[in-house]
C-alpha cells in the first residue's frame, strides 16, 4: 500500500477542541475518515460540519428521498465511500435491498423504475440530471413542486448539490472506507 499524499489526521485528534467535539458529537463518538481529511482545515471543517449536519439531521424532506438522492450522486460520481455510508440510511428510511442494488444502476436505461415511487423515480431523474446534465428539465421540476411542495424540492436539490461537493471532495483526496465503520 502506498502512503497517502494527504494523511488523514489521527483518530485522537483532540485540537481543536470545540470542533473535535462537535464533530464527534454529530457522529455519535467517533470521526470518519471524511472528517479526518477535513480537519486539515479548521473552516473547512467547521463550515461542513454545520452545513452537512443541518442537511443531514435538520430537514423536512423524506429521509428516504434524502439519502437516495445521496446513493445516487454516489454511484453516479464512482465515490464508494458515499455509498457505503448512505446505503444503509437509505433502508433505515424505508427502503429495501432490491431498492438499494437498484440505486447502482441510476441513469443506466435498465434502471428498475417499476420498484420506486414516482416520487422516487423523479428524485432519481433530478439526481441524474443535475449530476451529469447540471441543467434540469422544467417539467421534471413542476412534478417535484406539485409533489413535494417548494420547501422540499428546494431541499432535494439542496441535498444532490451538497453531495455532489462531497464526492468531488473524496474522490480528489482518495477518501476510503474506514476498516471498521462506525456503528
Amino acid at each position: 500500500m502506498s502512503e497517502r499524499l494527504i494523511p488523514y489526521q489521527p483518530m485522537d485528534l483532540a485540537e481543536p477542541a470545540e470542533l473535535v467535539a462537535a464533530i464527534r458529537k454529530r457522529r455519535g463518538g467517533q470521526f470518519i475518515n471524511l472528517d479526518r481529511m477535513l480537519l486539515h482545515s479548521v473552516p473547512i471543517a467547521e463550515g461542513w460540519n454545520h452545513f452537512i449536519g443541518e442537511i443531514r439531521n435538520n430537514l423536512s424532506l423524506d429521509p428516504k428521498l434524502r439519502e437516495l438522492a445521496m446513493c445516487g450522486v454516489a454511484v453516479l460520481n464512482g465515490a464508494e465511500y458515499e455509498f457505503f455510508h448512505h446505503a444503509p440510511p437509505f433502508k433505515k428510511a424505508g427502503g429495501t435491498e432490491e431498492q438499494v442494488q437498484a440505486l447502482r444502476l441510476i441513469g443506466q436505461p435498465d434502471f428498475p423504475r417499476n420498484i420506486f415511487s414516482s416520487v422516487e423515480n423523479d428524485a432519481a431523474d433530478l439526481t441524474f440530471q443535475m449530476t451529469r446534465n447540471i441543467q434540469v428539465n422544467p417539467d421534471l421540476m413542476k412534478r417535484l413542486q406539485t409533489a413535494l411542495g417548494s420547501t422540499d424540492t428546494v431541499e432535494l436539490v439542496s441535498v444532490i448539490a451538497a453531495y455532489n461537493m462531497v464526492s468531488r471532495f473524496l474522490i480528489a483526496l482518495d477518501v476510503n472506507p474506514e476498516d471498521h465503520p462506525p456503528a
